[in-house]
């Protein structure tokens, strides 16, 4: 009987894995929340905090946040960058922001052997997630 060998191929192309171009598709981020905080003095505004991991190489979605974002560089070095701007590559200890109308075109990791890591400060409505994507 061959079922398994073919369970393992159904399961490979249903998960992505198998027929997955990696060149194509970098990996993406761990994203961990760290706190949210509604504004007493500005109604049905939340902060939301959060940490960003990128492994080696690694790369975010086209997006928006429809929020005011504030990036901080913990680790190594990303790229950030928003529609009709300039990419800017930012180490340790170097800030980004992002407004509610700006499309983030680019964030990724600046190296692809070392992790990356920052902190993410989100202003934004409550209840509205964090992350849209975008086109």
């Amino acid at each position: 009987m061959r079922i398994a060998p073919l369970f393992c191929l159904v399961a490979l192309l249903v998960s992505g894995i198998a027929g997955a171009d990696p060149a194509r598709t970098p990996p993406g981020p761990t994203v961990t929340t760290l706190m949210t905080q509604k504004l007493q003095n500005e109604p049905g505004k939340e902060v939301l905090m959060l940490t960003v991991e990128y492994p080696p190489g690694g790369a975010d979605p086209v997006h928006r946040h429809n929020a005011e974002a504030f990036v901080y560089v913990l680790e190594g070095s990303i790229v950030m960058g928003v529609k009709g701007g300039q990419p800017v590559t930012l180490g340790v200890g170097q800030t980004f922001h992002e407004g509610p109308d700006d499309v983030h075109t680019i964030g990724r990791n600046a190296s692809d052997s070392k992790p990356a890591k920052f902190v993410v400060f989100l202003l934004k409505d409550v209840g509205q997630p964090a992350l849209v994507p975008a086109e």
